[in-house]
């Protein structure tokens, strides 16, 4: 089986994440694209509490069953880090033969040096990273770009922040979102 996790906090889910999960798991011809929200990330303290962003997250991804969501790292509890996750998700899969990949964009590849065991990382599954707008690969040390695979998609300027700071001053955020997770967020309350 051949599948590629993608990894985040998903606060909240949007279009930019699931067309680049759809556009990879077609380049890439993934059995699927597994989701694997976050419980608490290494570099972010703000966040919204993670049953909000699983229940979106499975709003997000419901109708579309190249996609599942894993909750490996709610299940852990405490930070989440990658390599913890691929090293489990390997270990699931060592009797089928499984292939891994981990799906980032370009603005965690900058801060990618500085994750925990992050050679090991490379050693574990191939890193797709989906580039969004004014990446440079310059800014990247050689001993990553050589062991990476850029994936060839569209480039989107949507982001969980931007959403988050459009809501707080009432902006729309109708078609940054799929409708049943903007709905969720309304209900919810989640931004203001």
């Amino acid at each position: 089986m051949k599948i590629c996790l993608f990894g985040g906090t998903f606060d909240p889910p949007h279009i930019g994440h699931l067309l680049i999960a759809q556009t990879v798991f077609e380049a890439e011809n993934f059995d699927k694209i597994v989701f694997v929200p976050a419980y608490q990330p290494p570099h972010k303290t703000e966040i919204t509490p993670v049953k909000n962003r699983l229940e979106m997250l499975k709003i997000a991804v419901d109708s579309n069953p190249n996609f599942e969501i894993s909750d490996v790292e709610i299940k852990r509890g405490g930070v989440s880090y990658t390599i913890d996750t691929v090293q489990f998700i390997k270990s699931q899969l060592a009797e089928s033969d499984g292939e891994i990949s981990y799906l980032i964009g370009s603005d965690s590849l900058l801060d990618f040096q500085n994750w925990k065991d992050a050679k090991s990382i490379l050693n574990s599954c191939q890193v797709i990273v989906a580039i969004r707008p004014g990446f440079r690969p310059s800014d990247i040390p050689s001993w990553i770009l050589h062991r990476i695979q850029f994936a060839n998609i569209p480039r989107f300027e949507i982001s969980s922040s931007n959403i988050r700071h459009r809501w707080i001053k009432n902006k729309t955020i109708r078609y940054m979102v799929t409708l049943p997770v903007w709905e969720y967020i309304n209900k919810n309350n989640l931004y203001s």
